[in-house]
């Protein structure tokens, strides 16, 4: 099995490919140990020293470290995500399902509905699919008075080039579709 290794914009965060499906749909991120109990695998990657947070997506696994090298993390992670996927454990335990509880629930006016969902459909289909190919995630959260608010995950979540993303990126993006947008917050 070979697995790929790319660099995200976080410098402490790393993508590993593993050439096969990881989570069919959604994604998953995990902070600590406590969160990852229902996965294997991220149980595996916690139990070294520096990792701090575990994301996975539909064909990759996003690791953030706290403290040490990657040159020295690495090989650990690559050993770690390469047992797992050789043993055949599921992903998830717990019959597979997975929810994501951080995420809560969306807030928007009912008038707001129509800007609301082509915000959702520019996210969708603009804007999620660049943030994932750097080994994050991007979910809408709310929409009030002008402003939208979003959550962002993995190697986006903490990355020193999240507010630009978020500024230049994506208020642009969604000013330009969208003139009752004003701003877009992080939450």
């Amino acid at each position: 099995m070979f697995i790929q290794t790319e660099a995200t914009p976080n410098p402490a965060t790393l993508k590993f490919l593993p050439g096969r499906t990881v989570l069919p749909s959604g994604t998953l991120e995990m902070r600590d140990s406590d969160s990852a109990a229902r996965s294997p695998l991220a149980k595996a990657l916690f139990a070294i020293p520096g990792v701090s947070t575990v994301f996975f997506g539909s064909d990759f696994v996003s690791v953030s470290k706290s403290d040490g090298e990657w040159q020295h993390l690495r090989p650990a992670v690559l050993g770690a995500i390469m047992e797992h996927f050789v043993s055949g454990v599921p992903l998830l335990v717990e019959g597979g399902e997975h929810d994501t509880p951080e995420d809560g629930e969306e807030f928007f006016a009912p008038e707001d509905a129509q800007t609301v969902a082509t915000i959702k459909e520019l996210l969708e289909t603009r804007i999620r699919p660049a943030v994932a190919s750097d080994g994050g995630d991007i979910t809408f959260r709310g929409f009030r008075d002008g402003i939208v608010y979003l959550a962002m995950k993995g190697a986006c979540s903490g990355c020193p080039s999240s507010t630009a993303t978020l500024k230049s990126g994506i208020q642009n993006l969604l000013k330009h579709f969208l003139p009752e947008v004003q701003s877009v917050e992080q939450l």
